[in-house]
């Protein structure tokens, strides 16, 4: 039985040959999920000898990339990915409005247009040198003046040449950040194959710099803003809870404890893309509470006191829905966060002092570091998510500082340590080690002793050899020492000859005598500037590490009865309580010898 002939298989694709003598490779890849179409990939190849292998190459390269799904399944451009992607993301209104400005600023204009399969890392890169160039894309060598406004008026000295301005690096990541959220939709839709954000280069991010007033900028603005009682409140509130600007405005008296002095966070204020003001979650969708201390409590008792008054004055109650800060007579309504971001700016100019209103936040963050409190708690009161990690990295220098304080505080409390001898010859004066450091300090004594006076001559080195048992090298290396020391003269071809020096009027360092059996195996303390004697002595009383009084009096630095009445006085004239004397140490030095003697510490009893 004859076998059916099997037919030819129809040639997946097609080389078309154009007018130009080129070649038009076209693969069919499926229907088009935007457009409803077929959607086919095409590539021209230019006309040569080659052309038809390169076309063959190219179409099977195509079939391969349609076969394992590595192709583009629609021709949709980058504009309507994006539309897409800003239809189906879950953001607020004033996120929402921030991401279609990006888009429509700084992305469409240049990229809008291009099929999103075309879109590789090379095209991103060349984008992102463009928003580094100039933020309004310019035309190159064009004369564009920079207006003062976008409306009609008349061009004053404030109307100049455009100057180039770079976008920053941190308006550009965000439109990295947006591309590569809508490229990865793309890639779950299997609009196209990979993601081509991924292998595209963002700037870094910049490092953060927070610049918080400092002390007494913070008291000048405190003084300013409560020349309006309202206002002053506003600004010490967010000063020491560290709120942002938005959770300050829809704060509402019913999240207000005056009496357990808790404020609970639990929504934020902004605007929508008509301008409208909208209530949402806070920053980071997490509701925080937030102690406050009696001065804050005391200003927020006073601020509602007036809301009440204001209220009253228009027939009407404060209610628990009313807001904390508002210029509406019963409270009813909130503050615009712009508005108050203004003020403030206008307030600190007229100062002289250059910041903003989130550097509130920053001073509340630095000044609770800097006191010693723990990142975490740091962080729960600025509603930092992460446990930390956001807290670390902005305010990692005020950490650093604290640190420093810490270990100063540390250094303060520990016993004081063994001081090193300033050399080798000068410890060998009481400690000898080695043989001729040993010959040395034997000469030494007999010298200080009055054995040996001034003038003398010591006995030959032959016999100072013998009578120490050791060699003439040996002995030689000893009268270097004495004479490094300014005890003896040596003289070539003689012998040495004891010098007058102000050390034969001290005391001997140690002594020859036999120790009792009581303190036998006990060593014998070195001589010392703690010798008993009333004199006069310096004192450098602390707290916790930080220095609460210095002064000078007559004492004995070995009469712990004295030292500790001269550290009660110090305390008291502090205007501190005594009582736990354990809080504080007594450092103790000679001002004629430049050294400290002693650390005092008190046992913590009533006094």
């Amino acid at each position: 039985m004859a076998t059916k002939k099997a037919g030819r298989t129809r040639a997946r694709g097609s080389i078309d040959e154009l007018p130009s003598g080129g070649l038009r490779v076209r693969v069919y890849a499926g229907w088009d999920t935007v457009t409803g179409r077929r959607h086919y990939l095409t590539e021209i190849i230019k006309p040569g000898p080659r052309a038809r292998a390169q076309a063959e190459a190219a179409r099977t390269r195509m079939l391969n990339e349609v076969d394992e799904r590595r192709s583009p399944r629609t021709s949709a451009t980058v504009d309507q990915l994006l539309d897409r992607y800003l239809e189906m993301i879950d953001v607020s209104a004033s996120t929402h409005l921030m991401y279609t400005r990006y888009l429509e600023n700084h992305v469409r204009p240049f990229i809008g247009g291009v099929k999103a399969g075309a879109v590789g890392p090379d095209v991103l890169d060349s984008l992102y040198a463009e928003l580094r160039r100039c933020r309004i894309h310019c035309r190159p060598k064009s004369r564009q003046v920079d207006h003062r406004t976008p409306q009609a008026h008349e061009c004053d000295e404030r109307c100049g040449p455009h100057v180039c301005k770079p976008l920053s690096n941190t308006t550009i990541r965000h439109v990295h950040h947006i591309l590569n959220a809508a490229f990865k939709k793309a890639v779950r839709w299997r609009w196209i194959a990979t993601s081509p954000v991924t292998q595209a280069e963002a700037p870094p991010p910049k490092p953060p710099d927070p610049r918080p007033p400092t002390p007494a900028e913070a008291a000048k603005l405190i003084e300013e803003a409560s020349l309006d009682p309202d206002w002053g409140a506003l600004v010490w509130f967010t000063m020491t809870t560290g709120a942002r600007r938005g959770e300050v405005c829809a704060l509402r008296w019913r999240n207000v404890d005056l009496e357990q002095s808790l404020v609970e966070i639990r929504r934020a204020l902004a605007t929508d893309g008509r301008s409208n003001l909208v209530e949402k979650d806070t920053k980071t969708h997490q509701q925080r509470r937030v102690t406050i201390d009696a001065e804050t409590q005391a200003v927020l008792t006073e601020h509602r006191a007036r809301a009440e008054e204001a209220a009253a004055q228009v027939g009407k109650l404060l209610t628990g829905q009313a807001f904390v800060f508002s210029q509406a007579p019963d409270s009813s309504e909130p503050l615009v966060p712009s508005s108050v971001g203004q003020r403030y700016t206008r307030m600190a100019k007229r100062l002289g002092i250059e910041t903003h209103f989130h550097a509130l936040r920053h001073y509340s963050a630095t000044e609770l570091i800097a006191a010693g409190m723990d990142v975490r708690t740091v962080a729960g009161r600025l509603g930092h998510c992460g446990g930390g990690i956001t807290t670390l990295r902005v305010y990692s220098a005020w950490l650093a500082e604290a640190d420093q304080r810490a270990a100063a505080g540390i250094a303060a409390r520990l016993p004081d340590r063994p001081r090193p001898a300033a050399s080798a010859s000068e410890r060998a004066k009481t400690a000898p080690r080695l043989p001729f450091e040993k010959v040395a300090s034997s000469i030494r004594l007999q010298i200080l002793t009055g054995e040996l006076v001034p003038g003398d001559q010591l006995l030959a080195v032959n016999a100072l050899a013998k009578q120490h048992g050791v060699g003439v090298g040996t002995v030689y290396r000893a009268l270097q020492l004495l004479e490094e020391w300014g005890l003896v003269l040596l003289k070539s071809g003689g012998r040495p000859i004891v010098l007058e020096t102000a050390e034969i009027d001290d005391q001997p360092e140690t002594s020859v005598e036999k120790p009792s059996s009581e303190t036998e195996g006990v060593p014998a303390p070195p001589a010392s500037s703690l010798a008993s004697a009333v004199r006069l002595l310096d004192f450098v009383v602390r707290r916790r590490g930080y220095v609460i009084a210095d002064f000078s009096a007559e004492a004995d630095p070995n009469n712990a009865s004295q030292l500790r009445q001269l550290l009660i006085d110090a305390v008291r004239r502090d205007g501190r309580d005594p009582s736990d004397l354990g809080d504080f140490t007594m450092e103790v030095a000679d001002p004629e010898l430049k050294e400290r003697l002693r650390t005092f510490v008190a046992p913590s009893t009533a006094s």
